[in-house]
Order: structure tokens, then sequence, then C-alpha cells
């Protein structure tokens, strides 16, 4: 039972308007600055968007607002048709690691088995097909015989594919992963990668902050280079190319290419550093 339900989150995908829809989206913070300005693109439902740009270029802010705990100040969010406010089923959110307290006395099983509470409801017991359900998705993602670990006994790869099973367990059909890439390792990150496989697999939808232009550049079907506009937006070989890339991070950018324009290795942030937790 818990094998089909999984594979109904691909189902229940088919045949609907785009996933994302950002039109026109503008937001920004105190002291009148203006994170993001305009921000128009859609993602089509099953696809995978690398989202890349400097430091505080509003990459968190773009992912806050998708997920609805930003208020926009002018344009309109949409996912799978509806408006953020009255799709929270349908978004799953794997924020920055460092935006986690690791300390917090919970187990794999437990983490996970959070994503069902849109299911289960308040001050109700999980059933067995709730249970059902969270042992076949750790399953999948290879956490099964981690189960019963408390989450602060995990390396940073693990931890980040506990995450993805809680949003997973949502029947989530868009996925917002911010950063999930920092503070690995290469088997970690391949470990991530190859749970993304998965979820694409399974229908769905990913959005993804990487300051990591390989990966960007080989497993994603889009990339989206922002710097508080919109910078690019399309496959890797049209958008990753050494003019938008200098847009986008000026003068900390060595020009590295592979083929005739496809930026192919990580940029050096000079005095910044990836993955701060800033946009």
């Amino acid at each position: 039972m818990a094998a089909s339900a999984i594979r109904d989150m691909s189902r229940a995908a088919t045949g609907d308007p785009p996933a994302l829809h950002v039109d026109g989206v503008s937001a920004g913070y105190r002291g009148n600055r203006q994170a993001l300005d305009g921000i128009s693109f859609r993602v089509a439902k099953g696809e995978r968007v690398a989202v890349i740009g400097p430091n505080g270029a509003g990459k968190s802010t773009l992912f806050k607002a998708i997920v609805g705990v930003m208020q926009v100040s002018g344009g309109r969010i949409t996912i799978y048709g509806e408006d953020t406010h009255s799709s929270h089923t349908n978004v799953g959110y794997v924020p920055q690691q460092n935006a986690i307290d690791w300390s917090f006395p919970a187990s794999v099983f437990d983490v996970v088995m959070m994503g069902r509470c849109r299911h289960i409801g308040w001050f109700r017991w999980p059933s067995k097909d709730d249970r059902d359900i969270v042992r076949d998705i750790l399953e999948h993602l290879s956490l099964d015989q981690m189960a019963d670990r408390q989450i602060s006994q995990l390396s940073g790869g693990q931890r980040q594919r506990v995450f993805i099973a809680r949003a997973m367990a949502q029947d989530t059909r868009l996925m917002v992963l911010d950063e999930p890439f920092t503070g690995v390792d290469q088997t970690a990150e391949q470990e991530i990668i190859e749970s993304l496989d998965i979820l694409t697999n399974h229908g769905i939808t990913l959005l993804l902050s990487t300051h990591h232009m390989e990966n960007a550049a080989l497993h994603f079907d889009k990339v989206l280079i922002l710097r508080q506009r919109l910078l690019a937006f399309g496959p890797p070989d049209e958008a990753l190319t050494t003019a938008n890339l200098r847009d986008a991070f000026g003068s900390a950018l060595p020009v590295m290419t592979h083929g005739e324009d496809l930026l192919m290795f990580s940029v050096d942030y000079g005095d910044g550093k990836a993955g701060d937790g800033s946009d």
C-alpha cells in the first residue's frame, strides 16, 4: 500500500497547469531593500530547475515567497493554479542546514512522520497507512537502516535526505530545496543527486538553489540566474553563458568554459562565502 501511495504522487500531477508560475513578483525588507524586482518565470510539471546567483541575490527570498512564508509587494505566485496561501499541501520545503536545530531530540522516523501531519490532523495518532508510507519513503531514499537514529548523529548528506524524505511524506508536488549541497562531501552530494532522481521519477517538480555550477549544468533541465531581477532562465547551455554569469557575479567570476560558452566550475566568491545563509 505504501508503494502505491508514492506512485500516486506522480499520477496526481498529470494534466495539471504549470507547477509554478511566478508573475511579476517583487519583494523587499525593512529599509526599502528590494530583494526581488519584477521576477517572472514558469516551471512545468516534473522539471528540475537550478537557481543560481551571488549571495544577497534574492534566492532565499524567492523560496520564502513561493512557500508562502513571506509577503510579496507586487505580482503573484501560483502553484498548480492555486495561490501560494491555499496550496501548502502541494509544496515541500527543505531549508538550509544552518536554519535547523539539529540538537532537537527526534529520530529519523519521527522527522519524516512530521511530513504526514497535514494528512493526520491535529491531536491524532498516525495510522498504519501513515507508518507504512513513511517506511516506504525511507526505503526509497536508503534511510530505512537508520530510522531509529537521532538526527544529531547523522552526516550532512544523511540530514539532507531526511528532510527530502519529510517533504516527500507530505505528498508534495513541488519541492523547494535551499542550498542542499552546501557543507557536504562528494559522496553525500552524489547521494543527494540520487535522491533527486527518485523524486523526479515520481513526478515531483524541483526548484533548488546552489552555488555548484557543474551540478546545475549536468543535473537540471533549466537554470534560473538571479540578481534581484531575472537575468536568465532556460536550458543550461543557453543560460550558463559567460555573459549571463558576469552580469550575476561581476569580477568575482573566474571565466572558465566548457564547449563554447558553458561555465562548469565553482565561483570564487572573494570576500563572500557560499552557503552562509544569506540570499
